[in-house]
């Protein structure tokens, strides 16, 4: 049996995963529908395995990793979810006060890739904190399908107050500036814009693929944005140019990139939709942003 590529995968086999990690189709659903693009050779079970996320053999920055500080910690957020868990990341021999951070999961909880993301970013020079919005529900559970679950019973304007809570966290952190950016992948995303429209303190915000805010609270935004885009990404993708408007209407600092031919959650380099080229990029990107606003 041949080795799947992600070139051998076509685009509506991508876009059939996407609704299925986005709750449009139940397991059975996508399994049956998933079941028509197993062909020449390609079996069903090889199909549904290169497409679920392999973590084990992707992870960049390890948690032992000896360059870092890296611990859990606990933080309340009283008008979210009471008792939010965390990961916090530091440089082992940073002197002088950090910039921070906030990293903001997907639809899932903190998951192994998101968790690499937030040491990413302490490699990088900064503080960061990634919260886990399934802690009232016990954590991220140890796979995406029981995540997903698990984040489906909880409110999303309450998982935004742990996220915001998340930031006074780290604000009042002793190795922090007190200069501190939001960045956040799909959920994520829409939780980035919604910071910078609720926390006026907020230096910087980076979505990755995220849903908008209404149009009505863009007048509110104060920190400059960095909008990433998947450019196969129609779900997200059709929200932007009324965003981009009423950005451009209220004066609003903002960038936004495209990526050519790639696909939601592109970043995620633990599944075939990632981008290596786009990623890598975004990722710079990022961080200079940070570095620029942050400093």
């Amino acid at each position: 049996m041949k080795k799947l590529r992600k070139k051998d995968i076509k685009q509506e086999v991508f876009d059939l995963y996407d609704a299925y990690a986005h709750n449009k189709l139940d397991r059975r659903e996508f399994i049956e529908k998933l079941s028509a693009y197993a062909v020449g050779g390609i079996s069903l079970s090889a199909l549904t395995s290169f497409l679920m996320p392999n973590y084990r053999d992707n992870i960049q920055i390890k948690q032992n990793d000896p360059s870092l500080k890296t611990e859990t910690v606990t933080y309340s957020s009283p008008k979210g979810g009471g008792d939010i868990s965390g990961q916090l990341s530091q440089p082992a021999d940073a002197d002088d006060k950090l910039p921070g951070i906030v990293v903001v999961h997907e639809n899932r909880g903190l998951n192994p890739y998101i968790a690499d993301v937030g040491r990413r970013a302490a490699k990088a020079g900064f503080i960061s904190i990634a919260p886990d919005a399934l802690s009232p529900l016990g954590g991220y559970p140890g796979n995406d399908d029981d995540g997903r679950e698990l984040q489906r019973k909880r409110d999303r304007d309450e998982m935004l107050e742990d996220f915001i809570a998340a930031f006074d966290y780290l604000k009042a952190h002793p190795k922090c500036s007190g200069k501190i950016g939001v960045v956040g992948f799909c959920f994520g995303g829409w939780i980035s814009n919604m910071m910078a429209v609720k926390v006026p303190d907020l230096k910087a915000a980076v979505p990755f693929y995220g849903s908008q805010p209404p149009e009505e609270l863009v007048p509110q935004i104060e920190a400059p944005l960095l909008l990433h885009f998947g450019e196969l990404d129609t779900r997200v993708n059709a929200g932007w140019p009324a965003y981009e408007t009423a950005l451009k209407a209220n004066g609003k600092e903002y960038q936004a990139y495209t990526y050519p031919d790639a696909n939601h959650g592109f970043h995620n380099d633990t599944t075939p939709r990632y981008d290596a080229e786009a990623a890598t990029l975004a990722w710079k990107r990022t961080i200079d942003f940070f570095q620029e606003k942050l400093a």
